[in-house]
């Protein structure tokens, strides 16, 4: 078992720092609201630091799940950050969806502190972290992945080593392309249903023995007829996943059309007042 800190308790890291210590790691904690931090503490019985570079002090892991490009910088660098206080030949593994761009940049400055760095964003939402069924697509060295794949199955489902730092980040950029395709489809077809006086759930018992079957029409197709969107993924998370998308593919020329055309969907929802619904509410400004 492995000493390891965990930097960041949101609906995903509370859950998913609960699975390492289930699992018999040593688990220290921290979270910019302490409160949480504390919660978690009371709940699995480990410890809690006051700053990330006392959390990662001695680990031979230290993962992070936080919000974006900054809050993963101001976890890890200056002198409060994990960096430094990791141990040389220690691994920080950061569950984050973030930019290809600062994986390579925190790779470089983990390198030189002599630490390893392996961007590994995740899929499945808070009820795959909660269940131990994450999906972690991971870029960096194969010689630090390897040992630290066992310790991510804690939570995992799946585990793979995508290519060189900034891989993962790639890997996930294409998984939320496609989920937005889908579940704008499935939006669109579900209204279309209601409007042509068919019965929704009839429609969905039958298309889904076929060629249209996906993880969205399964999980979300009664709550998007329903109008309930307070499950998984929220619209505005959503909407940082796809500018994060957008960005990269005007730099590397790929056409996204549709995935560009979603995101403005989301826009109009997060105008609704639906930044904190979860992202099937794409069915919210068509079916009316």
């Amino acid at each position: 078992m492995a000493a390891v800190a965990f930097l960041g308790l949101g609906v995903m890291g509370f859950p998913m720092a609960g699975h390492l210590a289930a699992k018999g790691h040593r688990v220290t904690v921290y979270n910019r609201t302490a409160q949480k931090a504390l919660k978690w503490v009371a709940q699995h019985g480990e410890a809690a630091a006051p700053t990330p570079r006392e959390a990662a002090a001695g680990k031979d892991f230290v993962f992070a799940c936080v919000g974006n490009d900054e809050d993963i910088r101001s976890v890890t660098t200056g002198p409060d950050g994990a960096f430094a206080g990791m141990k040389k030949g220690a691994t920080f593994i950061d569950h984050t969806t973030a930019s290809a761009d600062v994986a390579r940049e925190l790779e470089k400055v983990a390198s030189r502190l002599g630490l390893a760095f392996i961007d590994a964003p995740v899929s499945g939402g808070q009820a795959g972290a909660e269940n131990g069924q994450l999906t972690i697509m991971c870029g960096g060295d194969s010689g630090a992945y390897a040992p630290a794949e066992p310790v991510m199955a804690a939570y995992a489902k799946a585990c793979r080593l995508m290519g060189p730092s900034g891989a993962g980040q790639l890997t996930k950029m294409v998984n939320q392309i496609c989920i937005a395709g889908l579940v704008q489809g499935l939006a669109e077809g579900l209204a279309f249903a209601k409007k042509a006086g068919l019965d929704t759930q009839s429609v969905i018992d039958v298309i889904s023995k076929g060629a249209a079957q996906s993880w969205q029409m399964e999980n979300r197709h009664a709550t998007m007829t329903a109008g309930k969107f307070e499950f998984g993924f929220a619209v505005d998370w959503m909407r940082k996943d796809l500018g994060i998308c957008l960005t990269e593919a005007r730099r590397n020329g790929a056409q996204l059309p549709v995935t560009a055309v979603v995101d403005q969907f989301y826009a109009q929802i997060q105008r609704m007042g639906g930044g904190r619904w979860d992202t099937s509410s794409l069915i919210a400004p068509i079916d009316k």
